[in-house]
C-alpha cells in the first residue's frame, strides 16, 4: 500500500517510553491536522497498545518495543506497536473486556479501548515469538 510519510521507532519496554510513544505518533498525526478529539484517541489507543508491552510482553526482562507509522491516502493514520516478548495463548480470551493476566491493579480494558477508538484494528500473536498490534484511524478532513 502506498503512503505519504512514515515513521519507524524502536524503544525499550520501560514504562517511561509509554509516554514518548504517545507523544511521538501524536507529533507525527499532526500533519494530518486531527481534531483534539481524534487526537485524544490516537493518544490513548497507542498508550494501551504500548503499555500491553510493558507490561504483558516483557512481563520479567526488559524487551524491545517497534512502533511503526505510516500516512495513508484518504486521510488514515496506520499504527503498528510489535513486540517479540511472550505472547497471546489465546487471542479471543484477550480481547474480552476485563479479562487481564496483569493481576489486580489491571482493568482487562486494553484491546476493547484500541478498538473502540480506532477506525480498524487488528491483533496477532503467538506463543513465545510475540504480538502485533495493527490499527489504523481514518481522520475527517477540515474545512
Amino acid at each position: 500500500m502506498k503512503f505519504d510519510n512514515f515513521m519507524i521507532l524502536e524503544f525499550p519496554s520501560k514504562s517511561s517510553n509509554e509516554a514518548f510513544a504517545r507523544s511521538a505518533v501524536a507529533c507525527f498525526a499532526a500533519q494530518l491536522d486531527p481534531t483534539l478529539e481524534e487526537l485524544g484517541d490516537i493518544r490513548t489507543a497507542v498508550s494501551e497498545a504500548v503499555t500491553n508491552c510493558i507490561v504483558h510482553a516483557y512481563p520479567n526482562e526488559l524487551g524491545v518495543i517497534t512502533l511503526r507509522c505510516r500516512i495513508l491516502k484518504d486521510n488514515v493514520l496506520d499504527i503498528v506497536v510489535k513486540d517479540r516478548g511472550v505472547g497471546i495463548a489465546d487471542i479471543e480470551q484477550a480481547r474480552r473486556p476485563m479479562f487481564t493476566t496483569g493481576g489486580a491493579d489491571r482493568s482487562g480494558m486494553g484491546f476493547t479501548i484500541m478498538e473502540s477508538f480506532m477506525t480498524t484494528f487488528e491483533l496477532t500473536s503467538e506463543p513465545g515469538k510475540g504480538t502485533t498490534v495493527h490499527m489504523r484511524r481514518k481522520l475527517q478532513r477540515r474545512q
